[in-house]
C-alpha cells in the first residue's frame, strides 16, 4: 500500500522539529545554529555526501563543508567508507549520550583551560606587582578580594575537569544511569 502525501509531510514535519530543536540546542551552547541544522539532519538521513547536505539544506557547499569539519572536530561526524563511491560520505554520532559526551565535554576542557590560563597570568601579575610592598589597607583588601576570587575560579575549574573526566570516562553514569526504555 502506497504512503499519502499527506503522511509524508507529517513525517517531514516531525523531523523538522527535531532537527530545528538540535540546531536552536547547538546554537545556545555556542555552534552556528546552520551547523547544528546540518547535524539534525544527519541524525535522520544517515550516510549523506556533501552534495546531498548541499542540496537537502540549500547551502554552498564551502559552508557546508566548513560545517561539516567543525562536527568532526567534535567528533560527532565521521567520514565513511562506501564502496564503489568516489564521493566523501558522512555519517552523524546517533546516540544522544555519546554525543553530550564529546560535544560538551571539548567545550568545558576549553573553559577550563582558558580560565586557568587567565588565572596564572593574574596571580603572577598581582605577586610581581605587590610582592614586598607595604599595601594601605583599602588596596590589600583589593588584592585579598581579587586572590579569593581566583581561588574560588580555581575551585570551579577543578570540579568542571573532573566532571567532564567523569563524563568522558562513563563513570557519570553510575551515579546518573540512562533510564531503561520504558514498555510504552
Amino acid at each position: 500500500m502506497a504512503r499519502s502525501v499527506n503522511y509524508d509531510q507529517k513525517i517531514e514535519e516531525a523531523k523538522d522539529l527535531v532537527i530545528n530543536s538540535i540546531g536552536e540546542t547547538m546554537d545556545l551552547y555556542g555552534t552556528n545554529r546552520s551547523v547544528g541544522n546540518l547535524y539534525g539532519t544527519m541524525v535522520f538521513e544517515g550516510s549523506m555526501t556533501l552534495d546531498e547536505m548541499r542540496e537537502h539544506l540549500q547551502m554552498s557547499k564551502p559552508s557546508m563543508s566548513a560545517s561539516v569539519k567543525k562536527l568532526q572536530e567534535f567528533d560527532i561526524v565521521k567520514q565513511q567508507f562506501t564502496r564503489g563511491s568516489r564521493k566523501q560520505h558522512f555519517i552523524a554520532e546517533k546516540n544522544f549520550f555519546n554525543f553530550f559526551r564529546n560535544f560538551f565535554t571539548q567545550k568545558w576542557e576549553r573553559e577550563v583551560d582558558r580560565n586557568l590560563e587567565a588565572v596564572e597570568k593574574a596571580e603572577l601579575l598581582l605577586q610581581e606587582t605587590f610582592q614586598g610592598v607595604e599595601l594601605d589597607a583599602e588596596t590589600q583588601a583589593e588584592v585579598d578580594n581579587i586572590q579569593a576570587q581566583l581561588d574560588h575560579t580555581k575551585k570551579y575549574c577543578k570540579w568542571l575537569d573532573n566532571l567532564s573526566n567523569a563524563i568522558e570516562s562513563g563513570q557519570i553514569f553510575e551515579h546518573y544511569p540512562i533510564p531503561e526504555d520504558d514498555d510504552k
